[in-house]
């Protein structure tokens, strides 16, 4: 499946704002966006543009293309409940971010990498399925074969400062945590518009 391979913090730099699963960058060195008239005063955005960002900040952080995302928004509005909420929780249940917010990957194409190659666990069985949903209850960790390898280690060192959300537990001894609670549009972890975000499909739905 196609991936954006290109420059991340570029990528942030157009949006504005640091999305975490892309890059371990705290800040934007250069803040304002890339190319020669970067620098120049911009006119103001329009109604249109505003969710298009919305929507890219999304898509970019956890890295899905634009006809799943799609069916993850639309799957979203035939949930019971507010369809931003239903998003978020979506979203931030999927496998590969999950790797992420535990601390056993840098980023989420780390994780994805980590869930690819067959190194992840879901209560025990090896999934290797970056968008599988991680359900209220269920383990995820690290395959005993893979403990020992060298980038697990160092993720897991890495990750002893790390904040995770509320609705994770980890045990670093086990390197495996499991989600005790539905994730909210509240963990997901940058300032994002998920309602810009369902009116930009609305004519789509």
């Amino acid at each position: 499946m196609a991936r954006y391979t290109g420059p991340r913090l570029k990528r942030c730099r157009a949006l504005g704002v640091v999305l975490p699963g892309l890059t371990t960058k705290s800040t934007l060195d250069r803040p304002y966006p890339p190319g020669q008239h970067g620098m120049r005063r911009r006119r103001k955005d329009s109604d249109y543009k505003m969710r298009l960002i919305e929507k890219q900040k999304l898509r970019y952080h956890y890295g899905i293309l634009e006809k799943q995302f799609q069916r993850y928004v639309t799957k979203a509005s035939r949930l019971k409940g507010p369809t931003g909420e239903n998003l978020a929780r979506l979203l931030e249940t999927r496998l590969d971010n999950v790797v992420w917010r535990l601390g056993l990957a840098p980023t989420i194409p780390a994780a994805r990498q980590l869930v690819v190659h067959g190194h992840v666990i879901v209560d025990g069985k090896r999934v290797d399925r970056p968008s599988f949903a991680v359900a209220t209850g269920q383990s995820v960790g690290v395959r005993e074969k893979s403990k020992s390898k060298t980038f697990i280690q160092d993720a897991l060192a890495q990750s002893t400062a790390r904040v995770r959300p509320a609705y994770l537990e980890f045990d670093p001894a086990k390197a495996a945590g499991s989600m005790v609670v539905p994730p909210t549009k509240a963990d997901v972890p940058f300032d994002c518009n998920t309602q810009a975000v369902i009116e930009f499909y609305s004519q789509k739905l």
